[in-house]
């Protein structure tokens, strides 16, 4: 089973531009209902490898990322298809809300 991986800078920014769906969990490890939804991401990961994309941005080690596309609260789950958000999903949720936004761009 896949898991989502963490990235940074340059290696996002390629995975901006392919033509796949990408989903970008914005977290932190001080973050306590990050932890909560990081086991969902994963999931969603190995549930729709090939079809999207689905990684990690820690906000601490990507600032200037986190402040380009308007972080104010994780955890926050950014949904990106043709390298725009289509999708803004903020705060816990169930495993059915990912899933459901992603299904929505594919």
């Amino acid at each position: 089973m896949s898991k989502a991986n963490f990235v940074q800078g340059e290696e996002f920014e390629n995975l901006l531009i392919e033509s796949l769906p990408l989903v970008v969990d914005y977290t932190a490890t001080w973050c306590g209902p990050c932890r909560v939804i990081s086991p969902l991401i994963d999931q969603l990961a190995g549930e729709y490898e090939g079809r999207a994309n689905v990684v990690k941005i820690d906000i601490d080690q990507n600032k200037d990322n986190a402040k380009k596309y308007g972080i104010r609260s994780i955890p926050c789950v950014l949904i990106f298809k043709d390298g725009e958000v289509v999708e803004n999903l903020v705060g816990k949720s169930p495993y059915n809300t990912f899933s459901e936004a992603l299904e929505k761009h594919l």
